[in-house]
């Protein structure tokens, strides 16, 4: 993949208890924090959106650092630095992609072994492999299931506060409810609508949306690995642009090609509306669910137009 950038309010959040939203609040972004203070777990992703998940999870309890969290950097191809090598060396746990999304970090556990640290790499979960979709944080219901996966190894890491985490996680429910809702919605009002994507990143939540995506797979496996797309492919996605086969066009912000470059530039002339998701967090300050929901805003308005 090769990078350039681009880019509600949530409603209130219900009271789960007092002290685990406070820590939801502080620990939204996950962001990189500092060293440890008062036995905190230090806990390392390999990327923001899983950090800032991690983070609402942790709260107070847990100091979160995100590795990934520069839009233009392509978390195939991070080369890690020796502060990152530090960082993992001294993590209590850390938290990968995997499937071979991040190669880099599985490097450095290897180079800095500790038999103390935990390691949660998502892909194993859903039982996912290299060569798989493994843009995983874009299955809403992954996300859930990653988030139960992370309380618990936060319980079994620190068992005196697993009352703590089983309140941060309640938190963290209430604050994806929107997300939630938004998915819903979409999928009540746009169900079965015709939309192209240009790469595999959209194809969850797609699926999740109750969209039909008629693009090529071909064609949106090959940009999402920064390859060229088969001809002829290319060839059957112009012609559904052309020929207004879909109603809505997906595309990646964080990756530009003369090829997708061309698409979007057809869209516009066919007055199908272009929607940009993006690969990372975006805003990097922003929590996992405040970026998820403005993007889906982006798409219902999108949809809602034809």
């Amino acid at each position: 993949m090769r990078y350039d950038t681009e880019y509600q309010m949530v409603p209130p959040l219900r009271f789960v208890a007092l002290a685990a939203l406070a820590g939801l609040v502080l620990a939204a972004c996950g962001t990189p924090a500092g060293g440890s203070v008062n036995g905190t777990l230090q806990v390392i992703a390999g990327e923001n959106f899983w950090g800032s998940i991690a983070a609402q999870l942790g709260g107070s309890h847990v100091s979160v650092t995100s590795i990934v969290t520069n839009p233009n950097s392509d978390p195939h191809d991070y080369e890690s630095s020796a502060t990152d090598a530090r960082a993992f060396a001294t993590a209590d746990y850390v938290v990968l992609n995997g499937a071979g999304y991040d190669d880099w970090g599985q490097k450095l556990l290897s180079a800095n072994p500790s038999p103390s640290r935990k390691v949660f790499t998502v892909a194993k979960l859903l039982n996912k492999k290299p060569g798989d979709n493994e843009h995983f944080w874009y299955n809403p219901d992954w996300v859930e299931k990653v988030a139960d996966r992370i309380t618990a190894d936060y319980q079994a890491l620190d068992a005196a506060d697993a009352g703590y985490f089983s309140q941060q996680r309640a938190a963290f429910s209430t604050a994806l409810k929107p997300y939630h809702d938004a998915i819903a919605r979409i999928r009540s009002a746009h169900n079965s609508a015709p939309v192209g994507a240009t790469e595999s990143i959209f194809v969850y939540m797609g699926q999740a949306l109750g969209l039909t995506l008629v693009s090529p797979p071909e064609f949106m496996q090959a940009v999402s690995e920064g390859n060229d797309p088969p001809a002829q492919t290319v060839a059957q996605f112009q012609d559904q642009i052309s020929h207004r086969k879909i109603k809505v066009l997906v595309y990646n912000t964080q990756t530009s090609t003369p090829v997708t470059e061309n698409l979007k530039q057809m869209a516009a002339r066919n007055n199908i509306p272009i929607v940009g998701i993006s690969e990372t967090v975006e805003p990097s300050t922003s929590s996992f669910q405040d970026w998820q929901i403005k993007q889906l805003a982006g798409l219902e308005a999108a949809l809602s137009r034809q």
